[in-house]
């Protein structure tokens, strides 16, 4: 791995304990933030990507922002919850780049250095436990604008301490396109660098000194997936995060993410998303 690729850079959200009695069951969880859930005692289950996870005592487990899941307990589970926010600007998601593990285990080093987390980070609790309570944008800016605030010494403590967590999953993550090859990587890199603009295929296909066609059959078979859906999949996920971070409304969302026609991006959204963007914008103000 090229270490200049992964710069991480994640804002702290949300830690807390928690201790359940079989009412740590929500479903359908899809946040723009990624979650680090840390087992102290009992039994709960992790649902995702099609598979049931047994989350275990000791065990720290990963799930990346934008990644539908669910959970269920039906009995004691006490755990550490960690929310964390990354900071993208015009780069791409690490999570875009690399498969992490769900799970690893856990040692004495990391359980300190989640405690210290959590004693130099008050106030950072979850006020209720259902997500559709926090997940969305009331929250979401209020944990950010607290960061602000937070002295500069416990900030930097807190980034480090992150940055291990994060090093503990990422030294057992596997390239998520590993038979990407160099013109596919510039390809991506330019398709999230530039996701706010319209990007056309013939531009890509240039960029790869490839013909249209040929460049289609190679995005498709490094990546299982035709260019125009990728493109269009990263544009509604920036868009649901646009929505989260500022007020614009659909027609101003569009025009952001160089879609010219409103229509097409409302039909888009709700394809890729099972919701319309006003009724998922009306969602995250409740």
């Amino acid at each position: 791995m090229r270490k200049e690729k992964y710069q991480l850079d994640f804002i702290l959200l949300n830690i807390g304990y928690a201790e359940h009695h079989a009412d740590w069951n929500w479903k359908n969880i899809n946040s723009p933030f990624t979650r680090i859930h840390v087992v102290k005692k009992g039994t709960a289950w992790l649902k995702r990507d099609g598979n049931k996870y047994q989350l275990k005592e000791g065990h720290l487990y990963l799930t990346p922002s934008y990644t539908p899941h669910s959970y269920e307990c039906g009995d004691e589970f006490c755990l550490y919850y960690i929310h964390i926010y990354e900071t993208l600007e015009k780069k791409s998601s690490v999570f875009d780049q690399l498969n992490f593990p769900i799970e690893i285990e856990g040692d004495s080093l990391l359980l300190d250095l989640i405690e210290r987390l959590y004693a130099i980070n008050p106030g950072r609790e979850l006020s209720f436990y259902d997500p559709d309570a926090y997940d969305n944008s009331t929250e979401l800016i209020k944990n950010i604008a607290m960061q602000g605030h937070t002295p500069l010494a416990l900030e930097l403590e807190s980034h480090g301490i992150i940055q291990q967590l994060i090093s503990r999953f990422f030294a057992f993550a596997t390239q998520k396109m590993p038979n990407v090859d160099e013109r596919m990587a510039r390809v991506l890199e330019y398709i999230h660098s530039n996701i706010h603009t319209p990007i056309g295929i013939d531009q890509l296909a240039e960029m790869s000194f490839l013909t249209k066609d040929h460049f289609i059959r190679l995005f498709k078979k490094q990546l299982n997936c035709t260019p125009g859906k990728y493109i269009n999949q990263k544009k509604i996920e920036k868009a649901q995060l646009m929505m989260l971070l500022q007020n614009y409304s659909v027609q101003e969302l569009a025009f952001q993410l160089g879609f010219e026609n409103v229509s097409y991006f409302n039909r888009l959204f709700k394809k890729l998303t099972g919701e319309n963007p006003t009724n998922y914008r009306k969602r995250l103000e409740m």
